[in-house]
């Protein structure tokens, strides 16, 4: 490849986003080549009231779409793709991100170092705000397995990546991420991106599909690319998208389509478009992963997020992962007042002997009301599947307007925690 034409195509799909501007031009300013970069946007917006001080030339690519003819996200993703025109670099970004001074190059300079002939860079992007005061901060973050939807869809939690100062290569990876994800150009015409996606699976679809493919996954080793996580006030394409609204098709109707597809997936069942890749098994990625999609098991290597590919496993390690139901009880008044008053989520973890979380939820602010009443304890049930005994607890709450509040922290009971035994019917 010569050095000097290593054009990079960066994809963005931005929906009714006011950071998409401060994003590109962050992004160009940042980089060591920024004449090497080709911009591709799907701009989801509103016709009538905005505008988008970019020129339509080969340097930016630009489809303007009415939001309200948006299908979601990976359709429009799928939309960018079509504007490759044979770039030597994929970089796939969200409209809501800052990154690091020479990006490019260092990107280009990790894929080598994986020595591999098929290397795919990604994870979740370290978390920033923006505003006059952008803090990014370092420490890059890798993928962890977090829990099976009741659907059986993998789901996955950013976590650091403890000693990556020590880290002389970029580290491998089980799972890709959709807001940040670098691959050789090649990558758009042999993997694509399924527009019958919506939101949930996307990630676990894109990485059976890669892997199958032949590719293999790392974790950049240092912090590339930072991500607005907050946004409380942005326009989301499924708040838009209801039932109620004449904006298309709803985003559940979406949303039930692309669970169906992803199951199949899952099943290793044929699809009409963008399935498996034939170069590796569904098994060959569950024995590399440390996962068991039939009977919704991982191994506790994966929970810990030990480096794939997973040590070999007993044949019978299934046997050995236990469904648990665990009970955490804690006074109302140990949490702070916006905890209740004004809830973005409350962070709920439960971890082992060795303080490696083997259990996280998130729960919403529709589903704290609840616990609205005027109760001194309270108490949240959990219920999950490990191979290691629950030991302690941890409740995090997020405000609004606050953010990150004051934790709180415990150690359960004997009478806590008990294996659920149910009946084997099969």
């Amino acid at each position: 490849m010569n050095e000097a034409n290593n054009l990079i195509f960066v994809s963005i799909a931005a929906y009714r986003d006011p950071q998409l501007i401060p994003t590109i031009e962050d992004c160009i300013v940042k980089a060591k080549h920024p004449e090497r970069l080709r911009f591709g946007i799907c701009w989801q917006h509103d016709p009538e009231s905005d505008t988008l001080p970019l020129r339509n030339d080969d340097c930016f690519r630009i489809l303007a779409i009415d939001w309200r003819e948006s299908r979601g996200a990976c359709w429009a993703r799928s939309e960018v793709m079509k504007l490759w025109r044979g770039e030597d670099w994929f970089l796939q970004v969200d409209s809501h991100c800052r990154f690091a001074w020479e990006w490019d190059a260092k990107l280009i300079d990790e894929m080598k170092q994986t020595e591999s002939s098929k290397p795919i860079l990604s994870t979740y992007a370290a978390p920033f705000t923006p505003g006059g005061d952008e803090v990014l901060i370092e420490g890059p973050l890798q993928m962890a397995f977090q829990g099976f939807t009741e659907d059986g869809i993998p789901h996955m939690k950013p976590m650091a990546i403890a000693d990556w100062r020590n880290l002389t290569r970029p580290r491998r990876a089980r799972f890709l991420s959709a807001g940040f994800l670098f691959a050789q150009g090649g990558f758009v015409d042999e993997i694509g991106y399924d527009p019958e996606l919506y939101f949930l699976g996307e990630e676990a679809a894109m990485t059976l599909r890669a892997f199958t493919s032949g590719y293999d996954l790392f974790h950049p080793q240092e912090t590339i690319v930072w991500h607005d996580y907050g946004r409380p006030k942005a326009p989301k394409h499924w708040g838009d998208h209801v039932e109620e609204s004449n904006a298309g098709r709803s985003w559940q109707e979406l949303d039930l389509r692309s669970r169906d597809k992803v199951r199949k997936l899952l099943a290793g069942q044929p699809v009409e478009s963008y399935g498996l890749g034939s170069v590796r098994s569904l098994e060959d990625y569950e024995a590399y992963a440390g996962l068991l999609f039939k009977l919704r098991k991982v191994q506790d290597y994966t929970v810990r997020c030990g480096e794939p590919p997973n040590p070999e496993a007993a044949v019978d390690w299934t046997g050995q992962i236990f469904p648990w139901m665990v009970r955490i009880t804690f006074d109302r008044d140990g949490l702070p007042v916006a905890a209740f008053d004004d809830p973005e989520l409350w962070y709920v973890g439960v971890q082992d002997a060795d303080h490696v979380e083997i259990y996280r939820r998130d729960i919403p602010s529709s589903q704290l009301a609840s616990l609205q009443t005027a109760e001194p304890k309270i108490v949240l049930v959990c219920e999950f599947e490990s191979g290691a005994v629950p030991v302690s607890w941890t409740v995090w709450p997020v405000s609004r307007s606050l953010g990150w509040l004051t934790r709180i922290e415990g150690t359960l009971g004997d009478g806590d925690y008990t294996i659920v035994v149910g009946d084997d019917t099969e």
